[in-house]
């Protein structure tokens, strides 16, 4: 088999799931966007979080040309994408019991916020201990993850429970447990991961929701422009200064 038709496999298999999340998740992703639009207009603040991979979708969505000025990444050191040594150290951090609460503590974070979770499982203590808590603080959560794990995977955190089990909107990627897309004889492990490419999708679909929620009401969107077209720095400062008091990523 070719590496070309390997490649095109792949593509099959994400442009499918992208469908999927595109028809069967629509009401989801509708629910998502106003809640984010609901929560810029009463003067909320937006939050992101991931860990490991998962981390890259919540990174996408932050200080992001075409995105929302007011997402900021809560980032939890160590768990942020692979750039801790080792890696593998990220993966036991996101199992800590107390860590999320740990977190929230000392982060801007509080009621009226919106959060949006992603953990492809949303198995591990991090996330369910983060999404809990934030709601019982008044903080509306969004979790975006896949349902298939509490069907075939056991909970990591102490309640038994998943991300999916303790937010207001709960977006299925779809994925498959172990997020692998392709299989070959010749390779003893499955392969391709699509994760980021739905995830990332389901994310900015929200985003482009909320930004059209907030216009349909008579609200300018707080969007940024990119950097490298003319007038793109005078906007963004612009937006900056009128939202400064909610975004805390230049700090």
């Amino acid at each position: 088999m070719s590496d070309a038709t390997l490649a095109g496999q792949f593509f099959d298999a994400a442009i499918d799931l992208l469908r999927r999340a595109r028809d069967e998740e629509a009401e989801r992703i509708a629910e998502a966007g106003a809640l984010l639009a609901d929560t810029v207009e009463s003067g909320g603040r937006l939050f992101a979080f991931g860990a490991g991979h998962s981390s890259l979708a919540a990174q996408d969505v932050v200080y992001r040309a075409g995105g929302l000025a007011l997402m900021n990444l809560l980032a939890v050191p160590g768990v942020v994408g692979v750039d801790v040594m080792p890696a593998t150290l990220g993966s036991a951090l996101e199992r800590v019991d107390g860590l999320a609460r740990a977190v929230l503590d000392s982060s801007p974070l509080r009621a009226g916020d919106a959060l949006v979770i992603v953990s492809l499982s949303g198995r591990n203590a991090l996330p369910v201990e983060m999404a809990l808590t934030a709601r019982a603080r008044g903080v509306r959560v969004i979790g975006v993850t896949s349902v298939a794990y509490a069907g075939q995977t056991s909970s990591r955190h102490t309640s038994g429970t998943y991300l999916k089990d303790h937010c207001d909107v709960v977006l299925d990627s779809k994925i498959a447990v172990g997020d692998a897309e392709l299989t070959l004889d010749t390779i003893p492990a499955p392969f391709a991961p699509a994760s980021t490419v739905v995830t990332s999708a389901l994310l900015q679909a929200v985003v482009a929701t909320a930004a059209g929620v907030l216009a349909d009401r008579g609200t300018e969107p707080p969007l940024l422009r990119s950097g490298n077209v003319d007038g793109g720095h005078e906007w963004n400062g612009r937006v900056m200064t009128e939202y400064g008091d909610r975004i805390f990523y230049r700090r």
